[in-house]
């Protein structure tokens, strides 16, 4: 099942793309992740894992990539 996501951030240490959701995503059921920036210069970007996605986006928990389907 598809599963979709929104990547949150309280801190935007970065100064790119600011706080609040930032971000929607898919992790869809092969294991590949979709990122859709929101913002100035929206762009979008796949991943072929959830982790991944994760570890560069995460900005070291400072990012919540918070599940919108179970």
């Amino acid at each position: 099942m598809i599963r979709r996501f929104l990547l949150e951030r309280d801190e935007d240490w970065t100064g790119v793309s600011g706080v609040g959701a930032v971000a929607e995503g898919v992790l869809f059921t092969d294991g590949t992740v979709a990122i859709r920036w929101r913002g100035r210069n929206p762009s979008t970007v796949f991943w072929s894992n959830f982790l991944d996605a994760q570890e560069v986006h995460g900005h070291d928990g400072r990012t919540r990539f918070t599940m919108l389907d179970n």
